[in-house]
């Protein structure tokens, strides 16, 4: 599989499963445009065919600039990975206006204004593929975290609405749901966890760990292989899915 020429916009590239998925598609070949709201954070790994730009996806204005300077330097966006999002559990009756609004602009928002953008040039050009970062409490409630359950619930409504629309033209639409996964977020649910239940921090990294059927956390390269597959040529025939990363829930 080669992606040489093909121009990949990542939100959240600059940490975790983003960046993961950016390196993936940029050794094949593609040029990779990261976004993120911390530009420190991107400038220090915008290298070997990734270029970094400052974008607050929860901004409409923010996300209309970022896309089209991306577009002007690298082409159309061909690869449009919505990944860009917050996860934080509370309780339904302790959650605020703020609080649900925030996790909504980010998680629901910022995926529809990534897509929308990046479709303008992708309607333009011969192939191209979508692909969102939902989550598997995307695909089931998870257990105090009403708000983050919800926003991913809409992400896969929204890719398979896509899909429809788009039937029988050279674009795909899908999902990836991975359960718990090894990057910065785990500390900051550790923290979560042991506010909520009293527990101690080795019984915090146990509940998630023990949330994976097959007993560990998920390294960010699983999510990037399947990403890269959903860009291969053998993947045209998969479309409007959502497809769990999630060692075994069923």
């Amino acid at each position: 599989m080669t992606l040489d020429g093909k121009h990949a916009l990542v939100t959240g590239g600059g940490t975790g499963i983003g960046l993961a998925i950016a390196r993936a598609l940029a050794a094949q070949g593609a040029q990779v445009t990261i976004t993120g709201r911390r530009a420190n954070v991107l400038e220090k790994v915008a290298n070997n065919g990734l270029h970094a730009v400052q974008m607050d996806v929860a901004s409409e204005d923010s996300v209309v600039e970022g896309v089209a300077k991306a577009i002007e330097a690298r082409g159309p966006v061909q690869i449009c990975v919505p990944n860009a999002g917050i996860a934080e559990g509370r309780a339904l009756h302790k959650t605020d206006m703020e609080f649900w609004r925030t996790m909504m602009a980010i998680n629901v928002d910022g995926c529809f204004l990534t897509i929308r953008e990046c479709l303008k040039s992708m309607h333009g050009t011969d192939w191209g593929r979508v692909i969102a970062i939902s989550s598997i409490a995307g695909l089931k409630g998870l257990k105090g975290a009403s708000c983050y359950s919800a926003t991913k619930h809409a992400m896969i409504g929204m890719i398979k609405a896509l899909a429809a629309d788009h039937l029988g033209k050279p674009y795909t639409f899908n999902a990836l749901c991975p359960a718990y996964v090894d990057t910065n977020i785990v500390p900051q649910n550790i923290e979560s966890i042991m506010k909520r239940t009293g527990m101690n921090e080795e019984q915090a990294m146990e509940v998630m760990v023990g949330a994976n059927p097959h007993g560990r956390l998920i390294a960010p390269k699983e999510v990037a292989d399947a990403a890269l597959f959903l860009c291969s040529p053998h993947s045209g025939s998969v479309n409007g899915q959502a497809i769990q990363i999630s060692g075994g829930e069923m």
